[in-house]
């Protein structure tokens, strides 16, 4: 299980302030109102050349191996998952720009061990008996070329000393040796296929096989799902992805589903070191109010996902 981020160390530049924090915890509340209100305004114009333009350029944060893989995978597109992922980054790097992540890697002091790349992927620790950093050294390994891929091979191939004990991943280089290292393959095409195949391995296919589980296939509700599991552990207890789940009821109407699983979520979100509260809380606000919006299939959303993203971080 990948635990919060939350830090600015490794980002290049940070967001401007945000204008405000979106304090509602349920829909249909006074505040909420005010910002559906804004954000439809400030998406009346989202057929302008403008807009079209940007919209454009979202494939460019993927590889075409990558695109194709998420669109088979997935069903999304690429300008559907560069929207999830930035607002996945917002509560994670406090970024947008999520592509700069790809090396990251700092020890938080969460008890999770090295937290990695563009999912936040552990090394795993007393927090974290079940991480999965070794899966993604594992797959760089494979896409390296190995025939028979292992954690250690991975690790050779970066140039990191380390070993696996039990389910932890034991790093024995100094913590300056091991982040440089992962810093560098930041722009290394195969570490950033790795970090896909390992992601969806990992949480995107759990996420959108319970969306179609219960007959769901729009972007945001597999954004909405694959946030969870990141942050909170795709199955297990009760504050995963499959614990709240099980808490959402079992309507086949979109908004009815997810206002109860954002409404379950919310209750958890800023415990168990999920998130530093308030973050956890605007998180979901985050998700919440694109569905009150209609922004489901996260196209030609510019506008809502800036403005959502908009709030400040603690």
């Amino acid at each position: 299980m990948s635990g919060p981020v939350q830090t600015k160390a490794f980002a290049e530049e940070n967001n401007a302030a945000a204008e405000q924090v979106l304090d509602s915890t349920e829909l249909g509340s006074d505040s909420e109102a005010a910002t559906v209100e804004s954000l439809s305004a400030a998406s009346s114009d989202l057929n302008s050349p403008a807009v079209a333009a940007a919209a454009s350029s979202h494939d460019a944060n993927f590889s075409p191996d990558t695109l194709q893989f998420l669109k088979t995978n997935t069903g999304l597109d690429g300008e559907q998952w560069d929207n999830i992922m930035m607002l996945v980054n917002k509560p994670e790097q406090d970024d947008l720009n999520w592509t700069k992540y790809y090396g990251y890697c700092e020890d938080i002091k969460d008890n999770r061990g090295y937290t990695i790349g563009i999912f936040g992927a552990t090394t795993g620790g007393s927090n974290d008996t079940g991480p999965d950093g070794p899966a993604l050294f594992k797959e760089y390994d494979r896409i390296k070329g190995a025939s028979n891929p292992t954690v250690e091979g991975g690790l050779k191939r970066i140039g990191v000393n380390g070993k696996m004990s039990g389910s932890i991943l034991k790093i024995t280089d100094s913590n300056s040796v091991f982040v440089k290292k992962i810093n560098g393959l930041q722009n290394d095409a195969a570490w950033r296929e790795a970090m896909w195949r390992t992601f969806y391995n990992v949480y995107i296919k759990y996420s959108v096989d319970q969306a179609k589980k219960r007959g769901f296939t729009s972007a945001l509700i597999i954004g909405s799902f694959v946030d969870t599991a990141l942050n909170q552990g795709a199955d297990g207890d009760s504050g995963s992805l499959e614990g709240i789940l099980s808490r959402s009821g079992s309507s086949k109407d979109e908004k009815t589903f997810m206002t109860k699983f954002y409404a379950e979520r919310t209750k958890i979100v800023d415990t168990n070191d999920y998130n530093q509260p308030p973050n956890g809380k605007n998180r979901v606000k985050q998700w919440s109010t694109l569905l009150s919006l209609g922004e489901t299939d996260l196209k030609d959303a510019d506008a809502a996902v800036k403005k959502v993203t908009n709030w400040t971080m603690k």
